[in-house]
């Protein structure tokens, strides 16, 4: 037969037994539905985590209270104990290193932001000056916070506190009451949204002494430190942890990571999850090629008369073998497509639930899955078309 022929005896085949090619195709369609879906959530988690930081700002360094026992960072431990608080001059003493540029002492909280009867949560973040260069944000309103006055009642309000609780009206030189305290308001952010855990449209940036008294605490959450440059970055890394295991009587008490590393980690560990999970939803291809043989098989055995009389009227056992191949081909390259189509489609689903995660299927996940529904289909297609091509066509024709 020629390969016109081939393709419409294949066609033919398909469509003559309706139920059976749907559930065929259905069976393909959902082991590449899966591996599409699945790669497009761990794939989209990686990029999430990899963009959390990158929002950071470039060239930073960490220091987290309490030592990691791991000699690296691992995700784990980047909450721990610590026998020694950070504290304001120890980010103080960190900036004065060759390699650092600039720090940021960090302190979190939450309390309540009332004006004007209008009340609201929001997270507190006391910082320095500092801070708005090092996480490369910008203003909408006013300025930032003063560096000559580390004890004056101001604040910083992200966007959406402007909007929520001053409306309209500006913002500008308004009190807001925070707890128990009157801060007047002297800059707005700009819209910047999530950011590692933190909303910065829905946070009040305060002067980190006024944080720490509203807090009742002397402890840091965290010190930003941004190296000179990337080349620096490990530089300040160990000059980091040198000044600050001096100032903490020679122990190392504290975890001092790079960007660098945090995203390595995380890219590894999110990269090894979505291999995994593509291998599991590739397991379902496998079933589905099996379904193909047996399907194929009950197919040869349905159409012996049908083979007989082709082979009766000359056709070769190489010309009834690659249309059965054909068939299997046929079928597993519809599977393929509607589950290429279905995967998309639950990846935008993904997309249209979680906005924040960047759920788009690598193009290796894609391009393997395709690959593998049609080396599948034909790998199990081969057992029955070879069954077909080797049927004597007197016994073929004999057989109701």
């Amino acid at each position: 037969m020629k390969l016109p022929d081939t393709l419409r005896f294949a066609t033919r085949a398909a469509t003559g037994y309706p139920l059976r090619t749907f559930l065929m195709v259905l069976a393909m369609s959902i082991g590449v539905a899966a591996v599409v879906v699945l790669t497009a959530l761990g794939d989209g988690a990686r990029r999430y985590v990899v963009n959390e930081f990158a929002s950071l700002g470039s060239n930073l360094v960490i220091v987290l209270p309490g030592r990691s026992e791991t000699g690296g960072f691992n995700p784990v431990n980047a909450v721990t104990s610590t026998p020694r608080d950070l504290t304001v001059g120890d980010a103080q003493a960190i900036v004065r290193a060759p390699a650092v540029l600039r720090t940021a002492p960090l302190t979190v909280g939450t309390s309540e932001a009332v004006f004007n009867g209008k009340l609201r949560d929001v997270t507190i973040v006391g910082t320095t000056a500092d801070y708005l260069k090092l996480r490369r944000m910008d203003l909408a309103q006013g300025r930032f916070l003063p560096v000559e006055d580390a004890h004056a009642a101001v604040a910083v309000i992200g966007a959406k506190i402007q909007s929520e609780l001053f409306g309209n009206q500006s913002a500008l030189g308004q009190v807001l009451r925070i707890g128990d305290r009157r801060l007047r308001v002297i800059g707005v952010l700009g819209q910047t949204g999530q950011g590692l855990g933190m909303n910065a449209d829905e946070i009040v940036i305060l002067p980190v002494t006024v944080a720490q008294a509203m807090f009742d605490t002397n402890t840091l959450f965290r010190i930003l430190v941004e190296a000179r440059g990337r080349p620096q970055i490990e530089q300040a890394r160990a000059q980091t942890l040198d000044i600050l295991k001096a100032r903490h009587d020679g122990e190392e008490d504290v975890t001092v990571i790079t960007q660098d590393a945090v995203l390595q980690t995380f890219d590894r560990i999110l990269g090894t999850l979505t291999y995994g999970v593509a291998g599991i939803a590739a397991i379902s291809l496998a079933v589905a090629g099996i379904l193909v043989m047996n399907v194929m098989l009950v197919a040869v055995a349905q159409r012996t008369n049908e083979i007989g009389l082709l082979k009766a009227l000359g056709a070769e056992a190489t010309a009834i073998r690659n249309a059965f191949l054909a068939e299997a081909t046929l079928l597993s390259a519809s599977g393929a497509l509607v589950g290429y189509l279905l995967g998309q489609l639950g990846a935008f689903a993904l997309r249209t639930a979680l906005p924040a995660l960047p759920a788009y299927p690598p193009d290796w996940a894609v391009i393997a899955a395709l690959l593998t529904a049609l080396s599948t289909g034909l790998l199990f297609g081969v057992m029955p078309a070879r069954r077909a091509a080797q049927l004597d066509p007197v016994q073929a024709l004999a057989k109701r």
